[in-house]
């Protein structure tokens, strides 16, 4: 029986347990994509292809699968360019079929020379020109978005896939039977022994984990290392809430650092970074720890990182192997723990400085707080990227309910992330945060929510204005008008999508509004009127001049 290329093309992938694909179809991948669903993948057809691919970095964070999107060849692939590098640097596995241009046309108008694109973004582009080879080229694609921690992105002529076959393709064993598994590496028993007599000397010592120690199982042993030196914990912000509830975890460790956390690590003598790359923004450009040495344990670790010094010491190993022979190795002692300082960082808020008080508007600390007493610990979270995410960063929520992907720094991902982890999760309900500005670049995809039946509650804080620019250009005391638009009505237009919209300005409302959310269930936003005057720490220590505000010192006597 005729096969055509696609439909071969297709099996190859789920042979590698495809099960979920995000989808925007045009001329280079209909074909492949519709033979993808009647071999029982899950298609979720978005609205805009940034979107896909980035609802499918989502998805693979939350869901541990190689995320798959599919987009159309030259207009369809250029739209990707902002998606893809966030995944490249976020260190995560994507495989995108984008198809190409005919090989036999004289001419196409949606010819694009397609690799260039792709590479200047990080991820790696594999051209699918040969077909005895493709199945094996697909199967091959898996293994290096797995190995290398990236995407990578199919282009297959679009003639070559309409192309018979006089029958089905064998396939190649899948990418998980090649793959090694090799064994965790214990750490050199004698780095252990000299790191552990740096550690001894040290008096305030911060164990700060990222996403490789939760990789490895290592969360447990962080904790009994942090306890064993008297050392406070801390995490990178893709890892926070990984010591969610531990009376001594003072939370992000980087530019998101709460006021009281930055008083704390200005004292700190040594740091313990496990599983984290020691970037300009875990380490605030080098600022937030001015008198501590760092030691790096790590499965890779690293001299340079982003331009500076990585670490002052070195220890190579599987993070919980590592730590567990750390904490074996170390003597006890009390380092920072007392209950006064328990209690101060128990009752701390991350941002204490004061603004005048607005009418008709509500403070975005007030709005992030009341959400956090009210929103059920189980739901999962999104935080977008923006000025507002600051605030939603230190909401109360474990790590394994929080999303946060922002390692290129794009807004207008919030709602594609969203999607990703309401697919990966279907039986949880979703909330995303977001601001005005993120929401709008990409609030059509409101429709494919709706359609797919997606529990997603989205939270915005709308100050009618892009918030990092405004408070930036104010300070430097320039017009802001490019950046303010008015407050455009965001729960009229989710109304018009068919899902829920609520403008909210007393917090009060909030129980009841979060009942009627339960009980009618699929998808509503909440458009929260909030003031344009109220600067994060982030803003304000950037920029100094007066105009954001001004930190209020942390008085640490009595605490130390």
């Amino acid at each position: 029986m005729a096969h055509h290329v696609f439909e071969t093309l297709a099996d190859s992938f789920v042979a590698e347990g495809v099960d979920t694909c995000f989808a925007l179809l045009g001329d280079a991948n209909m074909n492949w994509a519709t033979a993808l669903a009647e071999r029982g993948v899950r298609m979720v057809y978005v609205r805009h292809e940034h979107c896909a691919v980035a609802a499918a970095t989502a998805y693979t964070r939350k869901s541990g699968k190689v995320g798959i999107a599919t987009v159309t060849c030259g207009p369809g692939l250029t739209q990707v360019l902002t998606a893809l590098p966030a995944a490249v640097r976020a260190g995560i596995p994507l495989v995108i079929f984008a198809g190409e241009s005919p090989l036999g046309a004289a001419w196409y108008n949606q010819e694009l020379e397609q690799a260039p694109f792709i590479t200047a973004t990080g991820a790696i582009y594999r051209r699918l020109h040969h077909i005895p080879r493709m199945t094996t080229e697909i199967r091959d694609a898996f293994v290096v978005a797995l190995e290398q921690r990236c995407p990578v992105v199919l282009g297959v002529p679009m003639d070559l896939q309409n192309q018979s076959l006089d029958s089905a393709a064998d396939l190649p064993p899948n990418a998980q039977t090649i793959l090694p598994h090799p064994a965790p590496i214990p750490p050199n028993a004698a780095d252990v022994a000299a790191i552990a007599r740096r550690i001894d000397t040290a008096r305030r010592v911060v164990v700060m984990a990222g996403l490789g120690a939760a990789a490895s199982g290592a969360v447990g042993a962080c904790r009994a290392l942090a306890e064993q030196t008297g050392a406070l914990l801390a995490t990178t912000l893709p890892a926070r809430g990984l010591f969610h509830g531990d009376a001594f975890s003072v939370g992000i460790a980087g530019g998101f650092s709460t006021t009281l956390a930055r008083a704390l690590f200005e004292k700190a003598d040594l740091v313990i970074a496990v599983g984290c790359r020691l970037t300009q923004h875990n380490l605030d450009k080098g600022k937030l720890f001015p008198n501590a040495e760092i030691i790096q344990i790590d499965i890779d670790p690293r001299a340079l990182s982003q331009g500076r010094v990585a670490a002052s010491h070195h220890l190579r190993g599987d993070a919980r192997l590592s730590v567990e022979a750390l904490t074996t190795a170390v003597a006890p002692q009390d380092g920072w723990r007392n209950d006064r300082l328990a209690d101060a960082i128990a009752t701390a808020r991350p941002d204490t400085a004061e603004f005048p008080h607005e009418p008709d508007v509500l403070d975005p600390r007030d709005v992030v707080a009341a959400l956090d007493r009210v929103l059920p610990q189980s739901w999962q979270m999104v935080n977008s990227s923006g000025h507002c995410s600051f605030y939603f960063a230190h909401m109360d929520r474990a790590f394994d309910t929080f999303l946060t992907i922002r390692e290129f720094g794009a807004i207008g991902n919030g709602i594609s992330y969203a999607m990703g982890v309401a697919a990966a999760r279907p039986g949880d309900t979703v909330v995303m945060f977001d601001g005005d500005g993120s929401l709008l670049m990409h609030m059509q995809e409101l429709e494919t929510i709706q359609r797919h039946g997606l529990n997603i509650l989205i939270c915005v804080l709308n100050d009618g204005a892009y918030g990092s620019e405004i408070h930036k250009l104010r300070d430097e005391g320039l017009s802001d008008a490019g950046a303010v638009f008015g407050r455009t009505d965001l729960a009229a237009i989710a109304r018009g999508f068919g899902v829920g919209g609520q403008r909210i300005d007393d917090l009060s409302t909030l129980p009841a509004l979060l009942d009627d959310f339960k009980r009618t269930g699929g998808a509503a936003v909440w458009d929260f009127q909030v003031s344009d005057r109220v600067a994060s720490p982030v803003i304000r220590r950037a920029h100094p001049n007066g105009h954001c505000g001004t930190e209020r010192p942390v008085d640490l006597d009595g605490l130390l």
